[in-house]
C-alpha cells in the first residue's frame, strides 16, 4: 500500500503488523516508495508495483494468510481497478480501510465483491460516505448492525467507544482509548494490528475486537508517560508489547 506523499500510512501499518506478532510482512507499493520503505522497515519485504506512484495491480495473493488494503492508497483509477480484482480475487477475509472504503463508496457495485467476513474500519465520515447519513447515533449504530448483517462482514466504527458489528446482529463496544489517539496514522496502526492477529490464525472476530482493545490499551499506556497532546500514532506501535504484557498478567 501506500502512495506518492503517502507512504507513511504504510509504514505504520506495516510496524504494526510486525508488532502485533506476526511472522513475515509484505508490503505492496509503487516504485517510489521502495527505497523509503526498505530503509524505514527492514524487518519487512516490499512487492513493487509497475506503476511509479500509486497502487495499479496486485500481487499473488495465494502466500498470505492474511490482507490488509486501504492505507495511504489513495483514489486513482488505477487504484479502483486494481481494488476491484482483489476483492474478486482474495481467496481470504481482508481487513479494509482509508482510501479503499472511499473507493468503495464512490463505486458500490464493489459491495457485492467484499469477501465473507472481512473487517472495515470506517471513521464516522468514511461510514457516511459508505452508508450514507443518520440523524442520531442510535439510528447510525442501526445501520451498521443492518450493513454488517446484509453484507456479512464486520464493521468497525472508529471513534470514543468503537463499535462493532458483527454479521450476526450481535454489536459490541470497546472500553479503551482515549482522545490523544485522535490523530493522523492511528487508523493505520489499527489496520495493521488487527491484519497481523488474522495472519496468526484469529477469527475475524477475534481480531476485530482483540485488535480494537490492544490498540486503545497501548494508547492508554503512552497517554500515561507522554500525555494525550503529544501522542502521535507511533506511540501506539511503541507500546503495544506493554499492552500484551498488561493482557498476560
Amino acid at each position: 500500500m501506500g502512495s506518492y506523499g503517502k507512504v507513511g500510512a504504510a509504514i505504520l501499518a506495516a510496524r504494526a503488523c510486525l508488532r502485533s506478532g506476526v511472522g513475515l510482512v509484505t508490503i505492496h507499493g509503487p516504485k517510489c516508495a521502495y527505497p523509503i520503505l526498505q530503509m524505514s522497515i527492514p524487518e519487512a519485504m516490499v512487492s513493487v508495483d509497475r506503476h511509479e506512484f500509486f497502487l495499479s495491480e496486485i500481487p499473488k495473493l495465494s502466500t498470505y494468510k492474511a490482507i490488509g488494503v486501504g492505507c495511504g492508497l489513495d483514489q486513482k483509477k488505477t487504484s479502483m481497478e486494481a481494488l476491484e480484482e482483489l476483492l474478486e480475487k482474495s481467496p481470504i477475509p481482508l481487513v479494509i480501510d482509508a482510501d479503499a472504503l472511499n473507493l468503495i463508496a464512490k463505486n458500490q457495485a464493489l459491495f457485492k465483491k467484499i469477501p465473507k467476513n472481512s473487517i472495515l474500519t470506517p471513521h464516522p465520515k468514511e461510514f457516511e460516505r459508505l452508508f450514507g447519513r443518520s440523524a442520531n447515533d442510535f439510528e447510525r449504530n442501526e445501520l451498521q448492525r443492518q450493513k454488517a448483517q446484509e453484507l456479512g462482514i464486520y464493521i468497525l466504527l472508529k471513534g470514543a467507544h468503537t463499535c462493532i458489528a458483527c454479521p450476526d446482529g450481535t454489536c459490541y463496544f470497546n472500553s479503551t482509548g482515549n482522545p490523544g489517539m485522535a490523530t493522523g496514522g492511528s487508523g493505520d496502526v489499527l489496520t495493521g494490528i488487527i491484519t497481523g492477529l488474522l495472519a496468526q490464525s484469529y477469527s475475524s472476530f477475534e481480531a476485530a475486537v482483540l485488535g480494537v482493545y490492544l490498540h486503545g490499551l497501548a494508547g492508554d499506556i503512552a497517554s500515561e508517560e507522554l500525555e494525550q497532546e503529544a501522542l502521535i500514532a507511533s506511540d501506539i506501535v511503541q507500546y503495544l508489547g506493554r499492552a500484551f504484557m498488561k493482557l498476560k498478567r
